[in-house]
């Protein structure tokens, strides 16, 4: 269970969160939506423990992990935590596999685990025919799904989306949202999203939708 608390965040006189409290529970799917400037990239941020707030709690399980040691948090990161962000962010120069393989390799993995996992991950997701292929030679939507495999590398509890199909078309979008559910009820993680689009957080698959508005979250419903 993720439990942000009281979350407060400035940027100088520009006070972004204004004490925001949310609780995720284990499994749920969970999108986040607002108009720009609402908050919701930086309340994902600071749940993916990315930034810090200047006042607040996030605990995961009852672990406070804002007090935990910066090589600490960096392990617990790596570990519970992947992302997927809106122009996926892969490395131009590494291969569809190796850019997969990078967190677990991080983490301390052996090069043959984290090799074999990533190959597992992108057979799942069909792109087994892809793996030696950069990133240019992809198309927008396998990049995306391989970052989403990047993000389940090192089989994470919680997996953290900022807009991820924001640069999508529409037939990829809808099946990057399709895998999102199939991949919880596969793998069982909880997926936190931040998204403008409507058709996502209307999908009878997210448990919950949080509004944001001017720093808070003015609405919660089921």
């Amino acid at each position: 269970m993720i439990q942000a608390k009281n979350i407060i965040k400035r940027y100088g006189d520009l006070k972004v969160l204004k004490g925001v409290s949310v609780t995720i529970g284990d499994g749920e799917i969970v999108a986040i939506v607002g108009p720009s400037g609402a908050g919701k990239t930086t309340l994902l941020q600071i749940i993916g423990t990315l930034d810090a707030p200047q006042g607040g709690q996030v605990l995961y399980d009852g672990t406070d992990v804002l007090r935990l040691k910066q090589r600490e948090l960096a392990h617990f990161r790596n570990r519970n935590i992947g992302f997927v962000f809106q122009f996926h962010q892969l490395l131009p120069e590494f291969t569809t596999l190796e850019n997969v393989a990078i967190p677990a390799l991080i983490g301390g993995d052996k090069r043959s685990d984290a090799y074999d996992r990533a190959r597992q991950l992108l057979d799942y997701l069909g792109l087994s025919q892809r793996l030696d292929h950069k990133p240019a030679q992809l198309s927008g939507g396998e990049r995306q799904r391989v970052a989403v495999a990047r993000a389940l590398v090192n089989n994470p509890k919680v997996v953290l989306a900022d807009e991820p199909s924001g640069s999508l078309d529409t037939q990829n979008k809808l099946e990057l949202h399709q895998l999102f559910f199939d991949l919880r009820d596969k793998f069982h993680q909880t997926f936190v999203i931040v998204t403008h689009d409507e058709t996502l957080a209307s999908n009878p698959n997210v448990d919950r939708v949080l509004h944001m508005r001017d720093g808070l979250i003015v609405e919660s419903g089921e």
